[in-house]
């Protein structure tokens, strides 16, 4: 494997969205490109928002969203790493890079949600320090809504 990382704290080219669009599309797959492409643009409106990307030479393999879901905390919205590429650290890469410029940026905290099923980001988010801090109603289920303080 050759991977690299960027880190995007502004909006993507088209491009990078309708490659991240196929990515989320093919890791969830309860949604469809085009559907993951509104879904981008729209949170794409959001400031800061923050990109992660992570490549296998020139193909996408992973990536993590965020952006400011209030003044001092910091939403980790949404990644994900093709399965063939998990179980490298490429993920932990990712979450590492997102808390750390969520520290250069002043964020007190970092808040996720995940459902059950997902267990590998579950563990992921414990691994690293995040604590169980509730549960919501989500479209899929009942949600385990996590949350980090950044030192």
């Amino acid at each position: 494997m050759n991977l690299r990382y960027e880190l995007h704290a502004e909006p993507l080219s088209h491009g990078h969205c309708v490659e991240l669009a196929h990515l989320i599309a093919t890791i969830f797959d309860d949604q469809t490109p085009e559907q993951a492409i509104t879904e981008l643009h729209y949170q794409q409106d959001r400031t800061p928002l923050l990109i992660g990307l992570a490549y296998d030479g020139e193909k996408l393999v992973g990536y993590k969203i965020g952006y400011e879901r209030q003044p001092g905390q910091f939403y980790s919205w949404l990644g994900g790493v093709l399965p063939d590429y998990r179980g490298h650290g490429i993920a932990s890469v990712l979450m590492k890079q997102q808390h750390d410029w969520c520290r250069t940026e002043n964020y007190q905290t970092i808040r996720t949600q995940t459902y059950n099923r997902w267990r590998s980001m579950l563990i992921l988010n414990l691994r690293h320090g995040f604590d169980i801090v509730g549960t919501v109603q989500g479209k899929r289920g009942l949600m385990i809504v996590l949350e980090k303080k950044l030192p």
